[in-house]
């Protein structure tokens, strides 16, 4: 499906300053789900709309909510919740820039920062409220200095992940003060059948629902590759990849999705060890840190994004050219949301996701299913991902030292504790609960995970010759490899004594290991 129509902005019922308007932001032609959705909301319907990421979503709510905003301007005209502070920031953005004209007023609430500076921005009568729903929730239930009586819109941004059940508590206490009649929008880039049934904000039967009809979950500019590796060789394999990269495209833009908070600043302040300068992003850093690793990515001040899934939907940062999937994302779906951080608004984009052999095949083909396209290997020199296999290991050691003398515990502790005062419980007790019980825990994770890695060696074996496997030709190199079947692990003190020598010759380890004759430097 095409992004751009042959329609224009004025053949939706949309006013002269709106279309104008567009048109100075460069939106000269509405996207697919623009067309279909915006005279739908202007008339008054629920909708519920999905569509691939990059193909204009915010805009199909924003621009009909502002029109009708200039009709009746009144506070709290509009609420919009989003599950992330960076999509909630981005939101709120797009809000001020297309309202600019009618001096649109626009509080973005997300926590992160002090509470009564947020608590002085609701009372201060904005139009339009963008918010996370835990933040939100605790502004609603600690005072009563602001309403949303007049609340003539309702948008749910990314609807599949905020209504998937892990916001229910604070979503209720949401809708508890919001009024009965206003529109409701939900809008994400996966249809899910949950969203027409949300017990906690149902929608109206007569809905309108438009889905983006492409068999291909991802968009045809996306050029969608995988790298095979082994249990000890990840950060190599990456590595190894992303120098390729840069080395062919040294201004491009690169975003690198880990899983955990910890791995994320690991492997930042691993890679930034050996030469690349990056900024990382995830829940455990303070709002103004957030706030200033994505102003630097997205002035092209640094070319390098290191995250976990809070980065994963809605940025629009057009010019991110490879997406890095350095671990795997839990579901499948977050997949599709990963990806489409780079091939946006027409755009091509590469994105490189890093399988371990076998034991995520089974996972690379739950990824395939759900796209509904097939994933070409992704070429690297494996001689040179063994010759960096030292240093590349060193370094993380290094960091993983480093990070432990650092504040993230303590960040972690505060983390829990401030969850157990917003649950009304004394964090002293709370904290003594915790410790104690975190032997049990360890104890109760080591058993489970031994039976969990026997079944999964066992699965693995089975699924490596399987017919699946044997009949793709993409693997069956692999299945006699014998780098697949090495546990080559180094020990702990032999790391650390390791580190302790490279900390003496600092500069040693800065060198990442080139092709012969290459004029790039690491960034």
């Amino acid at each position: 499906m095409s992004l751009r129509t042959d329609k224009k902005f004025a053949d939706l019922g949309l006013t002269y300053w709106i279309t104008r308007q567009a048109e100075k932001l460069g939106l000269r032609r509405p996207t697919p789900i623009q067309v279909e959705c915006i005279p739908r909301i202007l008339q008054g319907q629920d909708c519920i709309g999905a569509a691939k990421t990059g193909s204009g979503k915010t805009f199909a709510f924003a621009l009909p909510i502002l029109q009708k905003l200039s009709e009746e301007p009144t506070a709290n005209f509009a609420l919009v919740l989003t599950p992330t502070h960076e999509l909630a920031h981005q939101i709120g953005e797009q809000f001020i820039v297309a309202g600019q004209p009618m001096n649109a007023r626009v509080c973005v609430i997300t926590g992160g920062t002090d509470q009564l500076v947020e608590s002085q921005k609701l009372q201060s009568r904005p139009h339009i409220v963008v918010a996370m729903p835990g933040r939100l929730a605790d502004h609603l239930t600690g005072c009563n200095t602001f309403s949303f009586a007049a609340l003539q819109f309702l948008v749910v941004d990314e609807a599949d992940r905020v209504l998937s059940g892990s916001f229910d508590d604070d979503l209720r206490v949401i809708d508890h003060y919001l009024p009965r009649q206003r529109q409701n929008l939900f809008f994400s880039a996966t249809m899910k059948e949950f969203l027409k049934t949300s017990s906690v904000f149902p929608i109206a039967d007569e809905a309108f629902e438009w889905s983006e009809q492409s068999a291909i979950a991802t968009v045809e500019t996306l050029d969608q590759r995988y790298i095979l590796c082994a249990d000890y060789d990840r950060d190599m394999v990456l590595t190894e990849a992303l120098r390729k990269f840069k080395e062919d495209n040294e201004e491009a833009s690169v975003m690198i999705f880990t899983n955990s908070k910890k791995d994320c600043q690991v492997l930042s302040m691993t890679l930034k060890s050996i030469g690349y300068d990056n900024v990382c992003l995830h829940g455990f850093l303070r709002q103004k840190e957030r706030v200033a690793a994505l102003t630097q990515f997205k002035s092209k001040h640094v070319r390098i994004l290191i995250a976990t899934d809070v980065a994963s939907r809605g940025l629009d940062i057009p010019h991110v050219q490879l997406v890095l999937n350095h671990r795997l994302p839990k579901v499948p779906n977050e997949y599709i949301h990963r990806v489409g951080r780079t091939a946006r608004a027409g755009r091509s984009g590469l994105a490189v996701s890093i399988f371990r052999f076998p034991r995520d095949l089974e996972f690379l083909g739950e990824i395939e299913a759900l796209i509904n396209t097939k994933l070409t290997e992704h070429p690297i020199d494996q001689r040179l991902v063994e010759r960096i296999f030292m240093q590349v290991s060193v370094a993380r050691r290094e960091a993983e030292m480093n990070l432990d003398n650092k504040d993230f515990d303590e960040r972690q502790q505060n983390y829990r504790r401030k969850r157990w005062m917003q649950q009304g419980l004394d964090p002293d007790e709370m904290e003594a609960e915790w410790r104690e019980e975190k032997e049990t825990r360890a104890e109760a994770r080591r058993e489970r995970l031994k039976q969990e890695n026997a079944e999964r060696r066992r699965r693995e074996e089975e699924f490596k010759n399987s017919a699946l496997v044997a009949n793709d030709k993409r693997f069956q190199a692999a299945v006699t490899d014998k780098k697949f079947k090495k546990k080559k692990f180094i020990a702990s003190d032999k790391l650390n004594e390791l580190v302790v020598q490279r900390k003496s010759v600092p500069a040693a380890g800065k060198k990442l290991i080139k092709k012969k004759g290459s004029k790039s430097k690491p960034q």
